[in-house]
C-alpha cells in the first residue's frame, strides 16, 4: 500500500480537474486518476453555453442554469474563452418559431441581470442590454452594404462581416447575434493541468488505468476504498467517478445498475482561404437526426474552422445513442466505433465525413464549397443519465456513502457537480467543514498567458491537430 489520500478521483476530464483543482484551493489531498498522457482529452468541447441557444427544445429552465454554470466556469477559466458572439438563425424550411427564440432571450437578459445583481464580477458576457439583438430583413439589406470590418466590435460589425458569406434570403428574419462565446478546450487543459501539477495537494497520475476498485469500509481501516492500477494500491476514504461515459463500467465493478445513454458525436476540422474580416460562430438551426439537422460553423485562427451537421451522415453516427438495458450493466458501442474510440479514424471516413460537413454548411454559405480537410476529427462519447437524449445539464449522485458519480453532460457543469461533492464530503465528515468559500481558485490564478498558450499548443499538436485550434482569435486583456 503507498500513501493514502482524502480523495480518489477517477477520470481527469472536465469535471474531474475541477473537483482536483477546487479541492487543492482547500488544503484537501486528493489522487487524480487519467488514462491518457493529459487531462481533458474528450469529449470536445468549443461553446460556452451562456444561455443554451444551441438548443432550442430544451426547457428555459435549463438555459438558465447554463448561463449561470458557464458564467461561472468562465470566471474560473478566462483564458480559454474565445470573446466572440455566436449567430442564430433558422431556415425556411425548418419548423422553429423566430418569436420564441427571442421570449427565451428576453428571459435569459433577466436572469444576466438578477446573476450581475448578486455579484457584479458575473457580468462576462458583457451588458445585459447588449446579450443579444435581432436583425429583421430590412436591416440585414442595409448591412450587407456595408465595408467588411477587420475586428469587429460592435454586434452590427460582426453581423456585417458574416452577411459577406450567408445566403439569408434562405433564413427566416429576425434573425440574432447573442454573446454566447467560443470556448477552447486545449486552454483549458493546459491550465488545469499546469496548475494541478504546481500543487502538493492533488497527486495526478496520467498513462495509468484503474485495473480495480474494492470497498473496504466495512474493515474499518484509516481509508474506505482500495484503488488498484497494475501493481500499485492506493487507499482512499472518499472515491470520485468522474469517467465519462465509461461511468458505467466502474459502476458495473461496485455492482450499481444505473440507466444510462450513451453518445458518440464528432465535429470536423476544415480549411477555408482567407477572408478579410473575422465572423462570429454561426447556427443554422435544424431538427437534430433529420437531413436538414442543425448546422454549426465555429471559426478558429489561420483559417481554421470547426463544423457539427446534426445528421446521421456528419455528427451524429448509426447506432451512436445506445441505453443501459436491463440484461446489460451498461451499453457498448459497435465495432465501427468502438474502432474509432479506440484505435482512430480510417482517412476515408475523416474525408468522406469532412467534406460532407463542408457542402452541409455551403447551402447556407456558399463560398464555404471551396474549403478543404483540415485535419482529424474532434470526437468522444459522452455519458447522458436516465433516458431523456435532449437534457443537457449534468448532475452528480451519491449511490453509496463515501462515493460520488460525476454525471456532467455540458463541461459547464462542472464547477456545480464539484461544489456538490465538496458539500458532501463535509456532510459526511470527510473533511472539516469549510466555513470560507470562494469563487476564486489561486491555483489557477497562478498560471500566466504564456503558460497556457505553450502547452495548449503542445497538447493539440500531441494530440495530432493543427496548432492553430489552440489559440483564441480574439484575444483576452
Amino acid at each position: 500500500m503507498t500513501k493514502n489520500y482524502n480523495v480518489g478521483i477517477i477520470g481527469g476530464g472536465v469535471s474531474g480537474v475541477v473537483i482536483a483543482l477546487e479541492f487543492a484551493k482547500y488544503g484537501i489531498d486528493s489522487i487524480l486518476f487519467e488514462q491518457e498522457k493529459s487531462v481533458v482529452n474528450g469529449p470536445p468541447f468549443c461553446h460556452l453555453h451562456a444561455g443554451g441557444n444551441l438548443y432550442p427544445d430544451i426547457s428555459d429552465e435549463q438555459c438558465k442554469i447554463l448561463m449561470k454554470q458557464s458564467i461561472e466556469m468562465g470566471r474560473l477559466f478566462p483564458q480559454s474563452i474565445d470573446k466572440r458572439p455566436t449567430f442564430i438563425s433558422v431556415p425556411k424550411s425548418e419548423k422553429y418559431n423566430i418569436e420564441q427564440i427571442i421570449n427565451r432571450l428576453d428571459t435569459l437578459v433577466e436572469y444576466y441581470k438578477i446573476l450581475i445583481d448578486k455579484d457584479p464580477l458575473n457580468e462576462i458576457l458583457g451588458t445585459p442590454e447588449d446579450y443579444y439583438k435581432s436583425y429583421t430583413k430590412k436591416d440585414l439589406i442595409t448591412l450587407a452594404e456595408q465595408p467588411t470590418v477587420k475586428f469587429p466590435k460592435t454586434s452590427d460589425e460582426w453581423i456585417i462581416n458574416a452577411l459577406k458569406f450567408i445566403d439569408y434570403n434562405k433564413l427566416k428574419t429576425p434573425v440574432i447575434l447573442v454573446q454566447e462565446y467560443g470556448w477552447n478546450l486545449f486552454r483549458l487543459a493546459a491550465q488545469a493541468q499546469l496548475a494541478i501539477e504546481k500543487t502538493d495537494k492533488c497527486n495526478l497520475k496520467t498513462n495509468t488505468t484503474v485495473t480495480n476498485i474494492k470497498d473496504v469500509r466495512h474493515l474499518n481501516l484509516d481509508y474506505n476504498w482500495q484503488i488498484y492500477t497494475g501493481d500499485t494500491v492506493y487507499g482512499v476514504n472518499y472515491l470520485v467517478n468522474s469517467s465519462g461515459f465509461k461511468t458505467m463500467e466502474l459502476d458495473a465493478s461496485l455492482r450499481l445498475n444505473t440507466k444510462r445513454l450513451i453518445e458518440f458525436k464528432a465535429a470536423y476540422i476544415s480549411k477555408w482561404h482567407p477572408i478579410p474580416g473575422l465572423i462570429p460562430e454561426l447556427i443554422f438551426h435544424g431538427e437534430r437526426g433529420t437531413p436538414h439537422g442543425m448546422a454549426q460553423l465555429t471559426p478558429y485562427c489561420d483559417d481554421f474552422y470547426q463544423i457539427h451537421g446534426m445528421t446521421m451522415d456528419i455528427t451524429l453516427f448509426k447506432e451512436g445513442l445506445i441505453q443501459s438495458k436491463s440484461n446489460k450493466t451498461y451499453p457498448v458501442f459497435n465495432a465501427d466505433i468502438n474502432r474509432k474510440l479506440y484505435l482512430g479514424w480510417e482517412e476515408d471516413d475523416i474525408n468522406t465525413r469532412t467534406k460532407n460537413a463542408i457542402e452541409f454548411i455551403s447551402e447556407f454559405m456558399p463560398a464555404f464549397k471551396t474549403a478543404t480537410v483540415g485535419g482529424p476529427p474532434l470526437f468522444g462519447a459522452q455519458q447522458i443519465h436516465g433516458d431523456d437524449p435532449s437534457l443537457r445539464v449534468g448532475e452528480v449522485s451519491f449511490p453509496y456513502k463515501s462515493y460520488a458519480r460525476s454525471e456532467i453532460i455540458k463541461a459547464s457543469s462542472a464547477l456545480t457537480v464539484s461544489n456538490q461533492i465538496l458539500n458532501k464530503i463535509e456532510e459526511e465528515g470527510i473533511i472539516p467543514l469549510i466555513h470560507n468559500k470562494t469563487k476564486y481558485n489561486v491555483l489557477l490564478d497562478s498560471i500566466s498567458k504564456t503558460e497556457i498558450d505553450q502547452m495548449a499548443f503542445q497538447f493539440a499538436i500531441e494530440r495530432g491537430y493543427p496548432g492553430a485550434l489552440s489559440r483564441l482569435i480574439i484575444e483576452n486583456e
